[in-house]
């Protein structure tokens, strides 16, 4: 099957997480090369395990070719801030993994197929890919005046990178919340659960809406779970909506399918998952566009 050539850059948990993804799920990604900054790192010796070739030159070791169409950014908000220009002017697609919100927020279970020919496509955060899918839901049935959500993750699954954008990953979910999710002004608030052994990611979801139809709300929200756990099965509502005067409260829990991480990583598990699906998509787009002669 033919294939578009790929490279990971920042080999921390989520690049090393999606690499595991892209070597045993993918039907259309070739990983040609994984790429950071520290040539000792664990992420770049278990990719030379899976025989992955690796750089320790970061974005330039992908600039210097011309077998890589996509790549991953897994490092961080600031640090994709200066990748942007340089793959776009490279003619290659970033799939951005930081909450920089360069390009335009993508989301599976919401718009898969738009923003296929886009030179950057942004997977929101990890607690945006958890939440907003609720908010979502609710805005399909009724006007949402206020939404406001809270991802509390393991502190051990929290690396550097996400602990370096904290402050991006409020606003880029906010932005997220009202962008994608319809609400007319959004909230995001995340926690860092110090708990031995460590919690599983957990998610609450507020929603102020115009109209309370509880069941239309409640059957809504119970399709997108179904529609999230197609590609996350771990996904799970943990409480159904509940209403409570014109305000929904619904929790969802977020279990890692343990590609590479603890399965307690469900955040890392849910953006890496709807990285590969998004990146899936584009290039079976661009593949079916090359054999059309297009």
């Amino acid at each position: 099957m033919q294939k578009i050539g790929v490279a990971i850059i920042g080999p921390g948990n989520i690049g090393t997480d999606l690499m595991y993804k892209v070597i045993k799920k993918s039907k259309y990604l070739d990983l040609k090369l994984v790429t950071g900054i520290f040539a000792e790192s664990e992420g770049l010796r278990l990719a030379r395990e899976e025989g992955i070739e690796t750089s320790a030159r970061g974005i330039d070791a992908i600039l210097e070719r011309d077998d890589i169409k996509l790549v991953f950014d897994a490092t961080t908000a600031n640090a994709h801030m200066k990748h942007a220009p340089l793959l776009r002017e490279a003619g290659i697609v970033a799939v951005d993994l930081t909450p920089a919100a360069v390009g335009p927020y993508v989301m599976p279970v919401v718009n898969l197929n738009e923003h296929l020919d886009a030179p950057n496509v942004n997977l929101i955060t990890c607690g945006g890919q958890a939440t907003i899918p609720i908010v979502y839901a609710i805005s399909r049935v009724t006007p949402i005046p206020y939404a406001e959500i809270v991802a509390t993750i393991s502190s051990k699954s929290a690396g550097p990178g996400t602990r370096q954008s904290i402050d991006e990953f409020t606003i880029t979910t906010s932005r997220g919340i009202v962008e994608i999710g319809k609400a007319q002004k959004g909230k995001a608030i995340i926690l860092l659960n110090p708990a031995v052994p460590p919690m599983i990611m957990n998610n609450t979801i507020y929603a102020l809406v115009e109209t309370v139809d509880e069941e239309k709300i409640t059957k809504s929200v119970e399709n997108i779970v179904k529609e999230v756990q197609e590609f996350v099965p771990g996904y799970r509502m943990k409480i159904p909506p509940t209403f409570d005067g014109n305000k929904v409260t619904v929790m969802v829990e977020v279990e890692g399918s343990g590609d590479y991480l603890p399965k307690y990583s469900g955040n890392l598990d849910i953006e890496t998952s709807a990285a590969l699906a998004m990146a899936e998509r584009i290039a079976r787009d661009r593949l079916l566009k090359i054999k059309k002669g297009e």
